[in-house]
């Protein structure tokens, strides 16, 4: 009897905790608040499944220093990239879609999701970008300070390794 109860307790045990997990990996569908994804941020990884893609001077290594929401939901973020040898700021409009922490930009040629925050630290997020007919993803973690847990590091690759489309992390 008492073998049993030990069972059904930890059976509860590991519910609860794969519930709290479960809540931890998506936002989707999970009450996003863009509002407080709003101010400063760090690139500190990359992953993707074009690694030329992401190496130094491929189109889509950038850095991200701001994101903003603006007055009609969308996010704007304020990113720098190396074009022709130089440092450049861009600016890139994320349009909301009806989905939480889902984004359309470029007339919807482009996905960007918000896979994971905790507002005060991290923000994961995924890009599904299509040019000229070839599609690639790619995956970002932006930290509100220059340095970040390895913890959540691990969640990011946790993240990318998840998903068979993104083999390499740098």
């Amino acid at each position: 009897m008492k073998l049993l109860l030990l069972l059904v307790v930890l059976g509860l045990e590991l519910t609860l905790v794969c519930v709290h997990a479960e809540a931890k990996t998506s936002l989707i569908g999970k009450n996003f608040n863009p509002q407080k994804i709003q101010g400063k941020w760090h690139s500190i990884l990359l992953a993707s499944d074009k690694r030329e893609m992401i190496e130094e001077h491929g189109s889509m290594r950038d850095f991200v220093e701001y994101i903003h929401l603006l007055n009609n939901s969308s996010l704007a973020l304020k990113l720098h990239t190396i074009v022709d040898g130089e440092c450049t700021e861009l600016y890139l409009v994320c349009d909301k879609t009806e989905e939480d922490g889902v984004y359309i930009i470029y007339n919807g040629y482009n996905r960007f999701t918000v896979l994971d925050t905790d507002y005060a630290d991290y923000i994961i997020t995924h890009l599904r970008h299509i040019k000229n007919g070839e599609t690639f993803q790619l995956m970002k973690l932006y930290s509100r300070k220059p340095k970040l847990s390895s913890n959540i590091k691990k969640n990011f690759g946790i993240h990318a390794r998840s998903r068979e489309f993104l083999r390499k992390i740098y």
